[in-house]
């Protein structure tokens, strides 16, 4: 039978059956063989709503323990796991469905969303939660292949629209194995875990690593500096992105006291600048460990666990992974800034129904062109020094400015609109709508129209209308005119609508 990722993770924890795997809030908790038992259960619920193997289930779902046991029973039945935003408005939960092509939904019990086809609820009192429950025993056999598809994640890009990006049993399996090595996971590890579960960061990186080494992790639904300070103080790993630190940081509770425990912390998604690095080192004698990925790569380059880390530099490419410096094909030279390409058994199989422009995304010898401009130093550590499109990444997720015209666009007195991201304190980056539009705009009725068709991640933080949008000769918008316009929004408080 193929070692599909349901069965190496059943491998990797047999050792650990009896132990806690989720620390849970009001001190419930669930070991490894009773996540197991539950994830089984829901694998049943699932297949008497007639989910087979390779059908596609579609998951909008606070961050619980049974969202997670619900993709651990996908895997086992060798069904797609697509992990929405919880946050998703129903008008994108509209775009998701007809794109994906879903056997069923599932979503929470309080959710008052319309799909069109089979939907079940998950959670306390849920439909498909009772069914779990009650769920007759048979043997389910995981017969997926390595090439099989694992999970579909939808990520934006600059046509606006998000595209499904398919996820094999291998590509989960190697990065998986490849960061539980570097990062020398243990069965006595305590993973604190404050991540959301719909994004590859903190369902695949942090939960695949707990669960193949067999230990522990503190389950919570959300960052708080306040708990997250006292149960660091239980732990021995964190995964996070720069918001966290900066607030953590921000706390005058926050000490090298609370982080003795401490073994590791990670921080992706996003770029961490070298002072907040510096500031961490400073307060808690721990460097934090930078790393760099992406949905379509899983986790590219990290830091070295033991060795010199450098701030700035997200480190070494992963084992197994081949990653280079190109411009139009021609490989750079040291230090020499470029396009990062990479190759390996962790890449993406390609997206759902979209094969123009799956092949855009390979050059034609199989590396996969990130769009992310770096260069490598004598050593071969990666430092990335900027993106070759306009993403915007607030809070450490991504956010495509394509989409979020297309929205303020179709407002009937909005007649152009440019979104950049600028430099945010607390976010990182926050999105930024500048507007062309007829004498008649509302800026708070457009703000309440776009309250309905955009998570709050994707809603501009503040809006400007100028006269006329910055192009050049061949009548593109400048957006790094109109990003240099606003750069100090949020340092300077320059005032908008």
């Amino acid at each position: 039978m193929s070692r599909n990722l349901f069965l190496v993770l059943n491998e990797a924890c047999q050792g650990s059956l009896d132990k806690t795997f989720l620390s849970l809030p009001a001190n419930q908790s669930l070991t490894y063989a009773d996540f197991f038992k539950l994830a089984e259960n829901y694998a049943l619920a699932l297949k008497s709503c007639g989910v087979t193997e390779g059908d596609r289930v579609l998951v909008k779902t606070k961050k619980s323990s049974d969202a997670l046991a619900l993709y651990l029973g996908c895997l086992q039945l060798g069904a797609v796991y697509i992990p929405v935003n919880p946050r998703s408005t129903q008008h994108e939960i509209d775009y998701f469905v007809n794109d994906a092509d879903p056997a069923i939904v599932i979503f929470d019990p309080n959710e008052d969303i319309s799909v069109g086809i089979r939907s079940e609820t998950i959670g306390d009192g849920g439909t498909l939660t009772l069914m779990a429950a009650s769920a007759a025993q048979e043997v389910l056999n995981a017969s997926s292949s390595t090439s099989d598809i694992a999970a579909m994640l939808y990520t934006s890009g600059t046509t606006g629209r998000p595209k499904g990006a398919l996820l094999s049993h291998r590509a989960l399996i190697s990065n998986g194995i490849a960061l539980n090595n570097i990062w020398a996971f243990k069965t006595d590890d305590v993973l604190l875990h404050c991540l959301p579960v719909f994004h590859v960061h903190g369902l695949f990186v942090a939960i695949h690593c707990a669960m193949l080494s067999g230990s522990t992790v503190i389950f919570r639904e959300k960052f708080s500096v306040t708990e997250v300070t006292q149960l660091l103080q239980k732990s021995t790993v964190f995964m996070g992105v720069p918001t966290y630190y900066t607030r953590l940081l921000s706390s005058n509770t926050f000490n090298s006291t609370i982080c003795s425990g401490m073994r590791l912390f990670t921080s992706g998604s996003a770029p961490m600048t070298e002072q907040t690095h510096k500031n961490f080192y400073e307060r808690t004698g721990h460097q934090i460990v930078e790393r760099y990925g992406m949905t379509e790569a899983g986790i590219i380059a990290s830091n070295p666990l033991e060795g010199k880390r450098i701030p700035g530099s997200v480190g070494f490419r992963l084992p197994g992974m081949d990653l280079r410096i190109a411009i139009d094909g021609r490989a750079c030279g040291t230090g020499e800034n470029g396009v990062v390409e990479v190759k390996g058994d962790h890449l993406f199989s390609g997206y759902w129904r979209k094969p123009e422009q799956t092949a855009k995304a390979f050059q034609k010898d199989g590396f996969l062109i990130t769009g992310d401009i770096g260069n490598l130093d004598d050593d071969g550590r990666l430092r990335l020094e900027g993106r070759s499109t306009d993403l915007i990444i607030s809070g450490g997720e991504n956010v495509y400015p394509k989409e979020i015209e297309i929205c303020l666009d179709d407002f009937d007195t909005v007649l152009e609109a440019a979104v950049i991201g600028v430099p945010h304190p607390d976010l990182g980056e926050a999105v930024v709508a500048v507007l062309v539009a007829d004498g008649s705009l509302s800026i708070q009725e457009l703000k309440d129209y776009v309250v309905k068709r955009l998570t709050s991640l994707k809603q501009p933080k503040e809006y400007f209308v100028i006269s006329e949008l910055p192009r050049n000769t061949m009548g593109k918008v400048q957006k790094s005119k109109i990003r240099a316009s606003y750069s100090a929004l949020f340092t300077k408080g320059i005032e908008g609508n």
